[in-house]
């Protein structure tokens, strides 16, 4: 159930450029070519549609990437109707990240899902396919091995080096006995061990365990997984990276982009000379220099797209009229619109993925029972114990009155001061004795604290369990801590609150099952 909506300016977690870009600033438009709304991806749609895609060779690829991967229906007829030239995708993409990794990687593809059935219904006579782009060819192995449970880190420890996709899955065995012993016995325990050692255990490498498992979860909602990690793909980004490899093509448009960019805001990436890395069997390496051009038209697919390029490549290969990120991703592609312009490439809409705070009940029942409403979750912890502690006392725990009769009486005296050059010294003396005030003020306070350390503690746990290390709980929590309580109902539960085109941060309680 939806508790609230809360505006991403009264929370404190996110950028300037994320706060502007849904509040649709004019000092973003530069950067962007529409803003996310429902009428603007009419205007999207059709400079996209004049824009010249291989559908044939697409929708050959996506097959035979899929081939080995029981799809259902909806899956099998988005992936056919990719031929129809009134058919654009929605995409959004992110790591190989182990069990799925933190929980906005759920948020995202339900994101994607959502938007596609908006569009549909705003413009029936089109077909629009969620897309999840699997970032195979990433190499920061640390940043995807772990996930974090229940307080518990349970990582999948390799030596193995290179593409993250390509890596073999040795060694999980291990891996899913650690989860077993955290996740328990229960039905749902069953269901998530039976689901992940086919995913891990079943198959080859970790691009196929990530795309079993992602087409399980959301394969019904007609979810279309790419690997871009393709030579025939690639063999279509072949002048862009030529140009890029060759002639250093694009840092001077995009270090302009980012340089007006950091002009107001944080810029996410830094242009290289060359934006590609060099793929091998076991290594992917930063490019220097001493590529020859029948190199990059012999083996494109050695050729891996950085941080920059990769929106470039997803453009070119896909009828793509959106990309729905996290605000670092939306951060970076909005350094490369005039990549774009200097391409002839349409710059897709940009959306924010959906963000939520997820609180069970007995949570929820816990915090209101300390006087708490809901806008106070977002309160720092020292805040919320100073609130409980002051709520103890009818009149409030301050010395505000005492405060504010003690400077009437200074500012009385300043006023009955002849000698103007006393003023300074009685000005000194106020602030003085004002800071003795506060300080016996939080000395009252920590007294009251040790009378209510108990309930104080458990605010502390519940402010822990939703905020872990401070930050946004789906930056943290693993979606199985969830699925535990409500099984396959949890991914229907979001899908059916988030919504994607309102700009706010949701507020979920989740029945106990």
């Amino acid at each position: 159930m939806k508790i609230m909506e809360v505006p991403y300016n009264q929370i404190n977690k996110f950028s300037k450029l994320v706060i502007d870009y849904v509040n649709e600033d004019k000092n973003i438009k530069p950067f962007i070519n529409h803003f996310p709304t429902l009428g603007n991806f009419e205007k999207q749609i059709i400079e996209k549609q004049n824009h010249p895609i291989n559908r044939v060779l697409l929708r050959e690829v996506l097959k035979e990437q899929n081939a080995n991967f029981t799809l259902s229906k909806k899956t099998k007829n988005n992936i056919d109707t990719i031929l129809n030239k009134n058919t654009f995708t929605i995409t959004t993409g992110h790591q190989l990240c182990l069990f799925t990794g933190p929980l906005y990687f759920i948020y995202k593809i339900i994101t994607a899902i959502n938007l596609s059935q908006q569009l549909e219904e705003k413009y029936p006579k089109n077909n629009f396919i969620p897309v999840f782009w699997m970032a195979t060819e990433d190499h920061d192995f640390k940043e995807i091995n772990h996930i974090n449970l229940f307080g518990k880190k349970i990582a999948w420890n390799s030596k193995q080096f290179g593409a993250v996709g390509s890596m073999r899955l040795e060694g999980f065995d291990a891996v899913i006995k650690a989860l077993k012993s955290v996740l328990g016995n229960s039905q749902n325990a069953q269901k998530l061990i039976q689901l992940f050692e086919n995913a891990y255990l079943k198959q080859n490498k970790l691009a196929d365990a990530t795309r079993y498992l992602v087409n399980e979860l959301f394969g019904k909602h007609g979810l279309v997984i790419l690997d871009g990690d393709d030579k025939r793909l690639k063999t279509q980004f072949i002048p862009i990276i030529k140009k890029d490899i060759l002639e250093s093509g694009f840092v001077n448009t995009i270090k302009e982009s980012s340089e007006d960019l950091a002009k107001d805001y944080k810029v996410q990436a830094h242009v290289r000379d060359v934006n590609f890395f060099r793929l091998s069997e076991k290594k992917r390496e930063l490019i220097k220099g001493g590529i020859a051009e029948n190199e990059i038209v012999k083996n494109p697919e050695q050729f891996s797209p950085n941080v920059l390029m990769r929106p470039l490549y997803q453009e070119t290969i896909l009828p793509n009229i959106a990309y729905i990120g996290g605000g670092g991703e939306i951060a970076y592609w909005m350094q490369l619109k005039s990549a774009f312009e200097q391409e002839n490439i349409p710059f897709p809409i940009l959306l924010l993925r959906n963000s939520a705070l997820l609180i069970s009940e007995k949570q929820w029942r816990k915090f209101e029972s300390f006087g708490f409403n809901i806008e106070n979750i977002f309160l720092e912890e020292s805040q919320l114990h100073k609130k409980y502690v002051q709520n103890q006392f009818s009149d409030g725990f301050s010395l505000h009155n005492e405060i504010a009769t003690f400077n009437k009486i200074f500012n009385t005296i300043s006023e009955k001061t002849a000698d103007k050059g006393l003023l300074s010294t009685i000005k000194a003396e106020q602030q003085k004795q004002l800071k003795s005030l506060h300080k016996l003020e939080e000395k009252l306070l920590q007294s009251e604290k040790k009378k209510h350390e108990n309930a104080l503690n458990q605010i502390s746990k519940i402010k822990k369990q939703l905020f872990p290390n401070n930050g946004l709980q789906e930056r943290f929590d693993n979606f199985t801590a969830f699925y535990l309580n409500h099984g396959g109902d949890f991914i229907e539960i979001l899908q059916e609150e988030l919504t994607p085109l309102a700009p706010n941060f949701v507020i979920l309680s989740l029945q106990s099952s």
